[in-house]
């Protein structure tokens, strides 16, 4: 089974600053960013950001292109991968890639690690495993 969930803005926090701000009270919005928090039980999660920070795709499966598969991640032709967490309830490491279909290996993580990975990655797929 394979999901793939951006993390999606908070409608009510804009309706809530449009109202206030149509009240005269000056309210500043700013994009709703990522955290290792918004990482679901089963899923591997990767973020623009260092420190699970920034735009998230999450996934509970494989994926064998992030760009063109039957799920996208939509900031992944654009944006390198900065960080990573393993959230897998299976004990089950993921291995990502370069490429689409499982090519060019980038580096796993294993099951309940987070971390930041250098920023250098541009990734288009990934994989769950037994091992790294």
């Amino acid at each position: 089974m394979k999901r793939v969930r951006a993390l999606r803005s908070k409608a009510s926090l804009f309706a809530g600053a449009t109202l206030l701000a149509g009240l005269g009270v000056g309210v500043a919005a700013s994009p709703a960013q990522a955290a290792y928090s918004d990482c679901d039980k089963g899923e591997i999660c990767f973020y623009t950001g260092d420190d699970g920070t920034g735009k998230m795709c999450a996934w509970s499966g494989n994926d064998n292109d992030w760009r063109n598969g039957s799920t996208t991640c939509s900031w992944a032709a654009d944006n390198k991968v900065r960080s990573v967490y393993n959230r897998g309830t299976s004990g089950m490491a993921v291995v990502y890639y370069s490429g689409a279909n499982y090519e060019d290996r980038e580096g796993c993580t294993t099951s309940g690690k987070k971390g930041n990975l250098s920023g250098k990655y541009m990734l288009r797929s990934h994989k769950w495993v037994n091992k790294c």
